[in-house]
This record gives structure tokens, C-alpha cells and sequence, in this order.
């Protein structure tokens, strides 16, 4: 079986959170083998962009990197502390573990910032939210990434990306990095995101 972390800080996007354990519950009932999306938060209970109060399945002081083979971070919204949790010590030694580890750290929009104050995207190609004057790349620049304007970027085990309309594509070139290409094709037309209507009955 394959494990993703899905670490959900406060403040994070519903939304962005929702497309890695979406997809990757599509994979482990119809997919070519099991896979597993485990939440794991600062805290007992996180309250995500939006005022959406969600339990994790873990707390991070609990969690074990070496039982995972992945990482996934959704970005989130600052007004409501997604940084605050999300730029911890503890949230950038879980990154760096997961990377000198060489398993993928899978992040969406603003998820780049904590990937890059971590220190793993040192002179390294990552994106990021491009929008409200692109301050979020600045950021991203000033942490020594080398930042690229595309939808989704990937360096290495790193995949990183510009926003919410991107969620659902990181989660799938996760699951093809987890399961092989093939997997995640079939999981893409199931779900209906190659033109197909999908079963899912």
C-alpha cells in the first residue's frame, strides 16, 4: 500500500485539500493497487479557509515520515493563520525529510512557500500563486527558488504550482509518480477528466 501525508495547516484551502483526497480515494478503490491519504495537522482541530473545521487524522507530533511515501501540501489563505501553522519548524523539518528522503513533496499554490522556507528549493524551479501584484512569487524568489511562470512546475521529487485550478492536475502527477502512469490515466477517465463521463457506480 502507498501512504500520502496530507498535511492541512490552518487556514488551508478546502478545495486544494479536497483534489489529493479525492483522487486518491478514486485510486485505492478502482486503481491498481491500494493507496492511502492520511490528514495530518498542527493541532486537533484545524479551521480551513472559509471557517470549514476539519479533524485530521494525525497530529504531526505523531506522525512518522518513514510510514509515508509522499507528501502533499494545499496552499491557504493568510487572513485566516495559514501561515502561521504552515512556516513552523516543525512543518519545514517534515518537508526536509520527506525530500532528503527522495519521496515526492507535492504542493499547491501558496503550498510552495513552506516547501521553499523548508530550504529544499534552494536554486531550484518552483511556481507559485501569480496574482495580487505577485507578491507570493517575490516571496518565492526571495527564498531562493528559481521561479517559473507555468501552471505547474516540477524539480526533482518537487512539484509545485500557481493555484486552486491546479489542484486536481498536481494530485494526479502525484498519484503517477505513487502508482505509474498508466494508474493514473485510468483513475483521469473514471473521474471524467479526459472528456469521459466516468462511471464511479
Amino acid at each position: 500500500m502507498k501512504r500520502v501525508l496530507l498535511l492541512v495547516c490552518r487556514g488551508t484551502e478546502i478545495y486544494e485539500a479536497a483534489a489529493f483526497y479525492d483522487v486518491l480515494g478514486w485510486a485505492d478503490l478502482e486503481g491498481s493497487e491500494p493507496i492511502e491519504a492520511v490528514a495530518v495537522g498542527v493541532s486537533e482541530e484545524v479551521r480551513c479557509t472559509f471557517g470549514l473545521r476539519i479533524k485530521p487524522d494525525r497530529l504531526l507530533e505523531d506522525v512518522d515520515a518513514a510510514d509515508f511515501n509522499a507528501l502533499a501540501i494545499p496552499g491557504g489563505f493568510e487572513e485566516y493563520g495559514f501561515y502561521e501553522d504552515a512556516y513552523a519548524p516543525e512543518v519545514s523539518e517534515l518537508i526536509r525529510v520527506f525530500h532528503d528522503a527522495g519521496k515526492p513533496v507535492a504542493a499547491v499554490c501558496v503550498g510552495a512557500l513552506p516547501v521553499a522556507k523548508s530550504g529544499i528549493l534552494e536554486g531550484r524551479c518552483a511556481t507559485t500563486y501569480a496574482l495580487s501584484g505577485g507578491h507570493r512569487r517575490k516571496q518565492l524568489a526571495e527564498m531562493g527558488a528559481n521561479v517559473k511562470d507555468c501552471a505547474v512546475a516540477e524539480d526533482g521529487n518537487v512539484i509545485t504550482s500557481t493555484g486552486p485550478s491546479t489542484a486536481v492536475d498536481v494530485a494526479f502527477r502525484l498519484l503517477e509518480r505513487l502508482t505509474g502512469g498508466e494508474n493514473a490515466l485510468h483513475i483521469r477517465r473514471l473521474m471524467g477528466f479526459d472528456g469521459a463521463t466516468g462511471n464511479g457506480q
